[in-house]
């Protein structure tokens, strides 16, 4: 299921994170890593350079996963999970999930919803009927 991402707020978000990983997946089935610096544009990330494996990988299989770690042990990551595309050099993204996410302390009370874990959706507010 797609989630309306909250583009303002991860906009926002993004400026506290210095780098990520782009998660992607080849023929084999096994997860390829690499480290990026993706800007947000027009609601879509952006990533310059991708690299021919990963590039390869989109072509097939587009479903990515964006991971940008914490800059302290207790902070969130920022996981954003989308669709992607390569054109000329540049891998774009279009968001369809994004979550701030850090494990949940050990005496902590299970948080309400999917994630057992302490997480914070970013997606835009569904209007009311």
């Amino acid at each position: 299921m797609s989630v309306p991402v909250d583009l303002e707020r991860l906009a926002e978000t993004l400026t506290e994170y210095r780098f990520a990983y782009l998660l992607s997946t080849g023929d084999d089935l096994r997860p390829h890593a690499v480290l990026v610096m993706p800007r947000l544009h027009d609601g879509q990330l952006h990533v310059h350079g991708p690299g021919r494996r990963t590039s390869a990988h989109v072509d097939t299989r587009p479903a990515i996963a964006l991971i940008w770690p914490p800059a302290h042990e207790t902070g969130y990551s920022l996981i954003v999970d989308g669709e992607a595309t390569v054109h000329a050099d540049v891998l774009t993204v279009a968001p369809s999930r994004a979550v701030l996410h850090r494990s949940a302390a050990p005496d902590a009370a299970a948080s309400p919803g999917p994630c057992e874990s302490d997480c914070v959706e970013l997606h835009a507010a569904t209007p009311s009927t």
